[in-house]
C-alpha cells in the first residue's frame, strides 16, 4: 500500500509538472505581443520558459562567440528572469528562468520606449530613433549615432537599465552593421518582432551547409 501511495504521489507530481509546462506553453496558442515574439526565438523548445542554456544556444545560433553567449545567458536571465516569475510559481535558485508570458514585466529602464509597458510595439517611438539620431543617413545609424542615442536614453541612477540597453544595441551593431558601418532601419525593425534572429540563424546554417559542400 505504501509503495502504491508513493507511486501515485510520483505520478501526480509528474502530471502536475506536465500540466504546468503545458499551461506555460499556451502563450504560443494565441497572438504574441511584439516583445514576446522578440524573446520567443530563445525559447528553443517552445515550452514557454527560457533557461540560461537556451539563451546561450540562441546567441550561438545567431553568430555570437562562446564567451559572449555565456555572459549573455547569465546577464539576460539573471536580470530578466526573477521579474517574470508568476506569483504562484516557485523558481529554483540559480535556474533563472524567463517566462515568455510575463516578459513585459522584465522591461528595463533607459530604453528607447519602442515597447510599451505591455510589450506592444510603438511605431512613433521607433520612428523617433531615426528622426533624432540618424544624422548621416535617414534610414541607418552609425556607431557614433548609436552611442548618442544610448547616452540620451540613460536615466539617472539606472546603471542596470543602461547597461542592458548598451549591451543589446552593441551586440546588434556588431552582428548586423554593413561594410560601411551602418545599422539599417529595416534591420532594427526586424529586431523588435524577433524575425531578425530567425534570419541570422538561417543565414548561418546556410553558410555551414555551403562550407560542407566545398
Amino acid at each position: 500500500m505504501a509503495g502504491k501511495a508513493a507511486a501515485d504521489t510520483g505520478t501526480n507530481e509528474v502530471e502536475e509538472s506536465s500540466s504546468s509546462s503545458s499551461s506555460l506553453a499556451d502563450v504560443y496558442k494565441g497572438e504574441l505581443t511584439p516583445l514576446q515574439r522578440h524573446v520567443a526565438f530563445f525559447d528553443r523548445n517552445k515550452d514557454g520558459i527560457i533557461y540560461p542554456s537556451e539563451t546561450y544556444q540562441g546567441f550561438r545560433a545567431i553568430g555570437c562567440g562562446v564567451a559572449l553567449s555565456a555572459a549573455a545567458a547569465v546577464f539576460v536571465n539573471g536580470g530578466l528572469g526573477p521579474k517574470t516569475v508568476p506569483e504562484n510559481e516557485k523558481s529554483a535558485p540559480f535556474k533563472l528562468p524567463i517566462y515568455v508570458k510575463n516578459i513585459h514585466k522584465g522591461k528595463h529602464g533607459s530604453d528607447s520606449g519602442v515597447y510599451d509597458s505591455n510589450g506592444r510595439f510603438v511605431p512613433e517611438k521607433f520612428e523617433e530613433i531615426f528622426k533624432k539620431y540618424a544624422h548621416t543617413r535617414p534610414d541607418a545609424l552609425t556607431g557614433k549615432e548609436l552611442q548618442e542615442m544610448l547616452q540620451a536614453n540613460r536615466e539617472p541612477k539606472d546603471l542596470k537599465g543602461w547597461l542592458g540597453g548598451f549591451t543589446e544595441w552593441k551586440v546588434l551593431y556588431s552582428l548586423c552593421k554593413d561594410k560601411d558601418g551602418f545599422l539599417h532601419k529595416d534591420t532594427v525593425r526586424a529586431v523588435y518582432d524577433g524575425s531578425l534572429f530567425e534570419r541570422l540563424e538561417q543565414e548561418r546554417n546556410s553558410k555551414k551547409e555551403s562550407s560542407k559542400k566545398k
